[in-house]
């Protein structure tokens, strides 16, 4: 007989004649209760066999425990309108991760989508962790994952593209401080999930109903930056010579940005773009003063032709002129709008709430025929009304820039953004940053502020606050001494006086937090009135805490 069978028939006996003798326990010679080897699985015996459960989530848990590494916990807020964000370990852990990822596997199925999908992470210290946890959920509900690594949120939505992968699930916190971590998700390019989606992915989730399926597997892109990097670059270079400082608040977009400005032919002058996820300066935002003061010094500095902020995660710029002058997304947005329309007469651009007048008082525009389509704030809103209206463009004063074809894909990418902005001043060879920028009607208007205010109450203190604005209206009260002339509440309420000069108040749908701006077409001190107005309707809310930044 051979070895080998000689050894296998000793080893089958031996197990045989183990399962026939009670196992002993540490004391006595008792058969041990906990454990039967008669009846313990059988070699060969399929764990599939058993019912899959993963166990359903709980809302908070306390960390340093068993119960913390071994359930899920997942916070129902977490849930937000168009994406989910939370904070990590506090709330939501990695099991938590996974039940999300079997949650979004499971939907992806429900709604008839091939169950494949692109995935990346930002730069932050535990972003890898959280996406190899959502990777484990959404394998074991049957999808095939494309992982490309690190990456800016664009970069993923590109890959549907380029992958022809119909589902994206970006791993990144954009610009929320350090601690956050989130996922955006969509299934229907180049548009992103709604609160339609979002509210059934939370139902699913949270009670634990999800569907196993065969079929899960894992691919890694190598290398796919590169390919999002050459599919921008492959272009004509820009005539204008252009001097830019490029800052990145040293987010993951400090990887990337510099490579593609230098390779348009800009000489660069980088800003914090070495990666470090404890953000040492300030929260890679380009909406916050202090990273638009930063890059306002850099470029006085430098004697830079413009200066380009970029967010956390790639989606949004920011942009300061020649003279270090900061100039708000929404002003950005016009005078993009202003140099496309010359090219494409007609076009519809989407705007979002928070944004200036001028798209549609704007001289300029009206003459070349633009349709101002004022919408919803948030990305997702955006890129689905782009879509649905097929405009050329979306603006948000966040700096989510929304571009269809010929510029862009439809999806909301900073350093898109960035090339139009470049493409603006190639076109426009006699004059600087700044007197583009002057060529604008003039008006005041603040940065976006905003008030803490919590998840669970921010949505309540929004209907109070739209009920106040309603009721003033109804009974003639004036607002910073005029006849209110307008309410709109298609995203808050946003409240205008006689002379043009509004206010707005929404709930932040990523943050704790309400968001109040204003603008005056008249004067400054008509935009500080109002603000002191709107400010005053708020604290009639004792759920409103301290602003991040104020006028």
């Amino acid at each position: 007989m051979a070895p080998g069978r000689e050894k296998k028939q000793a080893w089958q006996s031996f197990a045989k004649d183990m399962r026939k003798r009670p196992r002993l326990c540490r004391r006595g010679t008792e058969p041990c209760a906990l454990f039967d080897a008669a009846n313990a699985p059988k070699h060969g015996t399929q764990l599939a066999e058993r019912p899959a459960m993963f166990p359903k989530p709980v809302q908070a848990l306390r960390p340093n425990t068993y119960a913390y590494e071994s359930s899920p916990m997942v916070k129902a807020t977490g849930f937000r309108e168009y994406d989910a964000r939370w904070l990590f370990e506090k709330e939501i852990n990695l099991m938590g991760v996974q039940a999300l990822g079997l949650g979004l596997g499971t939907l992806i199925h429900e709604m008839g989508v091939k169950p494949e999908l692109v995935t990346g992470h930002d730069f932050r210290s535990y972003s890898s962790s959280i996406k190899n946890a959502l990777m484990l959920g959404l394998m074991a509900a049957g999808v095939r994952v494309h992982d490309i690594g690190l990456a800016l949120s664009p970069m993923a939505y590109f890959a549907q593209f380029a992958l022809d992968v119909p589902a994206v699930a970006m791993v990144t916190a954009s610009h929320n401080d350090n601690g956050w971590t989130g996922v955006k998700m969509g299934v229907q390019r180049p548009v992103t999930f709604g609160p339609q989606e979002m509210g059934r992915l939370r139902d699913i989730v949270l009670a634990g109903d999800y569907a196993y399926r065969d079929g899960g597997s894992y691919v890694f892109e190598n290398d796919f930056p590169a390919v999002y990097l050459s599919d921008l670059w492959n272009r004509p270079k820009l005539k204008r010579k252009l001097k830019v400082v490029a800052a990145c608040g040293n987010g993951t977009a400090g990887a990337f940005a510099p490579k593609l400005l230098e390779a348009l032919g800009c000489e660069v002058v980088p800003l914090d773009t070495e990666l470090d996820f404890t953000f040492p300066r300030y929260n890679p935002n380009p909406e916050d003063l202090e990273m638009l003061h930063a890059m306002a010094a850099a470029v006085r500095e430098s004697g830079a032709d413009v200066g380009l902020g970029f967010d956390g995660d790639g989606d949004r710029c920011g942009v300061v002129d020649n003279h270090g002058e900061e100039i708000f997304a929404d002003k950005i947005g016009v005078m993009l709008a202003r140099d496309l329309s010359t090219l494409h007469p007609g076009a519809t651009f989407v705007v979002d709430v928070k944004s200036t007048g001028l798209f549609a008082t704007d001289p300029v525009l009206q003459r070349n025929g633009v349709k101002a389509d004022y919408w919803k704030t948030g990305h997702s809103y955006i890129k689905r009304r782009v879509s649905d209206l097929n405009a050329l463009a979306g603006f948000e004063k966040s700096g989510h820039f929304f571009f269809n074809a010929p510029v862009g894909r439809g999806y909301d990418d900073g350093l898109v953004t960035a090339i139009a902005v470049l493409d603006m001043l190639d076109r426009n060879p006699t004059k600087s940053m700044a007197d583009l920028y002057a060529e604008l009607p003039k008006t005041w208007g603040s940065p976006t502020m905003s008030p803490h205010c919590g998840d669970e109450v921010k949505y309540g203190v929004i209907d109070n606050v739209t009920k106040r604005i309603a009721a003033m209206r109804e009974t003639g009260e004036p607002i910073i001494g005029q006849k209110i002339r307008d309410v709109t509440t298609v995203n808050g309420v946003r409240v205008t006086a006689e002379d043009g000069t509004w206010g707005l108040v929404r709930a932040s749908s990523n943050k704790p937090e309400l968001v109040v701006v204003v603008e005056s077409p008249v004067s400054e001190a008509n935009m500080r009135a109002m603000f002191a107005a709107v400010d005053g309707i708020l604290r009639e809310n004792p759920e409103v805490g301290a602003y991040n930044q104020t006028i």
